[in-house]
């Protein structure tokens, strides 16, 4: 096939690339900025950009879209405008073009209420009660997704939980920050059981989600056990968040967090944060939101069995060797 990748210049964008031509399949990658991949097509434009998305989908059998706005903070509008219309501007020239497959790269974020998680599946996206604007409009890009799931176009969502491996600007990059600063507290007794997953397993989840689209189901329906489904994808390790964060702070070299602040204390102050940013966006990230105080307070761990009967995938990576593929990475 020739497979559309959308947002592929990042950590996990690059890592389903190469799980997607490692499979045979030819690649073509869309995003703003060059991807920086060999043995791809790049098309460069935006999401938001009908004509740019029309340039990038003719010609292709199956999408994988990733490409999004991830942030803790900024404009509501844009979050819609990038993650629900750039969606809706995918799926629109995707049917013109008779794309046979979709994969709508998602969040578990789209339905955590804010309340513990513990051995959940994938519950229903829900853009009313999700936490932040990134997580609102990835449940509405979800749904609309899935919502266009039919036998012309069999569609997946895949919901890998807290992606992390060398070269991650996000969560590692931010970790490592903060310690060497000594700005990184635990969140109450850091004793909250957490999912994780290494971006390889993320990206070979993804790829058996594409690969799962090309059959058919009991009753001759294109996407097989699949189609109209979404599935929370985890390393299957929880582990309590304390021992997570120490375990990347000693990967790449900086102290773990020694000082705690009461996970209450940090929720109520991440919400004065969140509207403080609303009036006066900062140049970076907010340093706490009530999404992230949450995030890393309350238990968030997942039910992998049914993901991995249906998608027919395996982790291969866990997480202790994924900590020291990090800690070589960060040796050089």
């Amino acid at each position: 096939m020739r497979v559309l990748v959308t947002g592929a210049s990042g950590l996990l964008g690059r890592a389903v690339v190469e799980q997607v031509r490692g499979a045979g399949h030819e690649v073509r990658t869309f995003q703003r900025r060059p991807s920086g991949l060999r043995g791809v097509q790049d098309v460069r434009g935006s999401i938001t950009v009908p004509a740019d998305v029309e340039r990038a989908v003719v010609g292709t059998d199956a999408v994988v879209h990733l490409a999004a706005k991830v942030s803790l903070a900024g404009d509501p509008a844009d979050f819609a405008r990038v993650n629900v219309g750039g969606t809706a501007n995918l799926l629109a020239a995707a049917l013109r073009h008779d794309v046979a497959r979709f994969v709508q790269v998602s969040s578990p974020s789209v339905a955590h209420t804010g309340l513990s998680i513990m051995g959940d599946g994938a519950l229903p996206a829900d853009p009313v009660h999700a936490r932040g604007d990134y997580a609102r409009s990835k449940a509405e890009a979800e749904l609309l997704a899935l919502g266009a799931d039919s036998a012309s176009l069999p569609v997946v969502a895949v919901r890998p939980h807290i992606v992390w491996g060398p070269g991650d600007t996000q969560l590692v990059a931010r970790i490592v920050e903060r310690a060497r600063a000594g700005r990184l507290p635990l969140l109450g007794h850091g004793t909250a059981l957490i999912d994780t997953t290494y971006v390889d397993n993320a990206a070979s989840a993804i790829a058996a989600a594409l690969e799962r689209l090309g059959e058919t189901d009991a009753d001759g329906r294109p996407g097989g056990a699949v189609h109209g489904r979404a599935y929370v994808v985890t390393n299957g390790e929880p582990r309590p968040v304390a021992e997570m964060i120490a375990g990347i702070c000693a990967a790449m070299g900086v102290p773990a967090p020694r000082w705690r602040v009461p996970a209450a204390l940090a929720r109520g102050a991440g919400g004065a944060v969140e509207t403080l940013w609303r009036l006066r966006p900062g140049a970076d990230e907010p340093p706490m939101t009530r999404f992230l105080a949450e995030q890393l307070s309350t238990a968030h761990w997942f039910d992998q069995r049914r993901t991995r009967a249906d998608l027919r995938w395996q982790p291969t990576v866990s997480l202790d060797d994924g900590l020291a593929r990090l800690a070589a990475s960060a040796r050089g």
